[in-house]
C-alpha cells in the first residue's frame, strides 16, 4: 500500500496538481562537537576520554587531574570502565550512561548488534562514547605503537552508510587525534572489556 501512495503522490505531483515540499535525503553521518584534549599522563587515558565525552553536553569541564582523582585513576591506568560510567552519570547530572561488558572475543552477533545500536542511539541524542579496548599488535587504530595497548578512546560519531565509527583518541599515537574506524575493527577491539554508553 505505501509504495503504491508514494508513486501516486509522485503522478500528482508530475502532473502539477499539487506542490510538494523537497524531501531531504536521509542522513547517514552524524558526529558530535567535542572539546578534543591529549591525556597529559601515560596513564589519564580514562579521564581525557571522559572529559572528551562530557564537552559535547556542557562547557564546565573539570582538569583532566579532577577527573583522574573522581575515577581513581593510578599509575596503572582506570580499572574498569563502570567508574566511567559513574562519573559521566555525576558530573552531567544525568542518568543515561549505563556499562555495556563485551567478555567474548570475539564478541557475539547479539553483542555486536548492541554496539552499533549504542552507538547510533547515544551520538543521536548528543552522547559520545568512552570505550575501553585493547589493541594488541596485530590489530591496532593508526599510529599505535608495535604492542598491546589498554587504551580508553571516545566515540563522537558514525556513518552509517560504510559502517565506520569516528574516534576521538587522547593518545594521539603518530599524530592520530580524530579518525575513522570501521564498525568491525572497533568490535574487535572493545573485548574483553566494555563501554560507557
Amino acid at each position: 500500500m505505501r509504495r503504491f501512495r508514494l508513486g501516486f503522490v509522485t503522478l500528482i505531483a508530475t502532473l502539477g496538481l499539487v506542490g510538494l515540499p523537497a524531501v531531504a535525503e536521509a542522513t547517514t553521518e552524524a558526529v558530535l562537537n567535542v572539546q578534543y584534549q591529549v591525556q597529559e599522563t601515560g596513564y589519564w587515558c580514562g579521564p581525557a576520554a571522559t572529559r572528551i565525552a562530557m564537552s559535547a553536553r556542557t562547557g564546565n569541564l573539570p582538569s583532566q587531574a579532577t577527573l583522574a582523582s573522581q575515577l581513581g585513576t593510578t599509575t596503572n591506568g582506570t580499572d574498569w570502565v563502570g567508574q566511567v560510567t559513574g562519573v559521566l552519570n555525576a558530573d552531567l547530572g544525568t542518568s543515561w550512561y549505563e556499562t555495556k561488558e563485551m567478555p567474548n572475543d570475539p564478541p557475539t552477533q547479539a553483542q555486536r548488534d548492541l554496539l552499533w545500536r549504542d552507538i547510533t542511539l547515544d551520538i543521536d541524542n548528543g552522547y559520545p562514547i568512552v570505550a575501553n579496548i585493547v589493541a594488541p599488535a596485530n590489530n591496532h587504530p593508526p599510529g599505535y605503537p608495535n604492542y598491546t595497548i589498554y587504551h580508553y578512546f571516545t566515540i563522537i560519531g558514525y556513518d552509517s552508510s560504510d559502517r565506520t565509527v569516528k574516534i576521538a583518541d587522547p593518545a594521539s599515537f603518530g599524530g592520530n587525534q580524530l579518525y575513522w574506524l570501521t564498525f568491525d575493527q572497533l568490535a574487535t577491539l572493545i573485548p574483553p572489556k566494555g563501554y560507557a554508553a
